[in-house]
């Protein structure tokens, strides 16, 4: 799934193509992902019309037109957007197509068809976005707003850091990077954690979030498309040895979601429920 570092990237690259470009044409072709909740159809009130701004909040991608309309996307773990000319040869999961002066098209694929687009007038009506907290690397997050929203959640900590509307932007990558960073067990529970642990979590967040968007805006060139993730420290590596400690790491699946992690680096032991899940999950560890 993209999350704040890839989408911030994605977000900066377009700024620099998209604003001020008109629109020629807007193809809806698998109008599955699509919403459409303004009093037009963008398939025609769209023509003509100029980009005046693209933005992100949270794991969202806000696309700005004259006269007040955006195409809000949320790609979900599949979702990916292409910058393409014209003539470029169609892949089948591709959503919907906005072709662009100067023989552009700027393409939504979706190899699951789990994301979501939304054409709206009115960003509050986007299923989740009004909801969402403040930005993860917002300057009005301090360590003790950060510690002062944490109270308010009793989880476990990998979950509280996903939780948008505790903060906006993070996902399941860039969490285990962060524990990583911050030698947390990920299945801590948060009254466990003491005012120092909580000090290395907010350090961590800010320092993992902030080089990750200097690394994929480094990586990414045009294209935008690609996930950048192959030189994270545990996220996806399970089996292979941890950077810090050479230790394998392991890779718990609960619920589809896999956790990455390493036992030496963030020791932990789960209690009640959470014990439960992860005796369940056993047979699909890597250590």
């Amino acid at each position: 799934m993209p999350e704040l570092p890839e989408l911030e990237a994605i977000k900066e690259y377009l700024q620099k193509y998209l604003v001020k470009r008109r629109i020629e044409g807007l193809e809806i072709l698998k109008p599955i992902v699509v919403r459409n909740l303004s009093r037009s159809d963008p398939s025609t009130s769209w023509v003509g019309r100029r980009f005046v701004a693209i933005d992100r909040r949270g794991k969202f991608l806000i696309f700005s037109v004259e006269r007040g309309d955006h195409l809000v996307i949320n790609p979900m773990l599949t979702g990916r957007l292409y910058w393409v000319p014209w003539e470029e040869r169609r892949l089948a999961k591709t959503f919907f197509i906005l072709h662009l002066e100067d023989g552009q098209d700027l393409r939504y694929v979706d190899d699951k068809t789990m994301g979501r687009a939304y054409f709206t007038e009115n960003l509050s009506l986007v299923p989740g976005f009004a909801e969402q907290g403040p930005e993860a690397l917002s300057p009005e997050v301090a360590l003790e707003v950060f510690r002062e929203r944490l109270k308010a959640h009793r989880g476990e900590i990998k979950g509280i850091l996903t939780n948008q509307f505790f903060l906006a932007g993070i996902g399941n990558a860039y969490a285990d990077e962060i524990l990583w960073a911050a030698r947390l067990y990920p299945f801590r529970r948060r009254p466990q954690l003491s005012p120092e642990e909580i000090e290395r979590l907010y350090l961590a967040m800010r320092s993992v979030l902030k080089e990750r968007i200097e690394i994929v805006r480094g990586q990414m060139g045009d294209d935008i498309h690609l996930k950048f993730r192959q030189d994270l420290a545990v996220h996806g590596k399970g089996g292979q040895p941890c950077p810090r400690c050479g230790n394998p790491i392991s890779e718990v699946k609960v619920r589809n979601r896999a956790t990455n992690f390493c036992r030496n680096c963030q020791p932990g032991i789960m209690i009640g429920r959470s014990r439960r899940l992860e005796t369940a999950a056993e047979s699909r560890v890597v250590r």
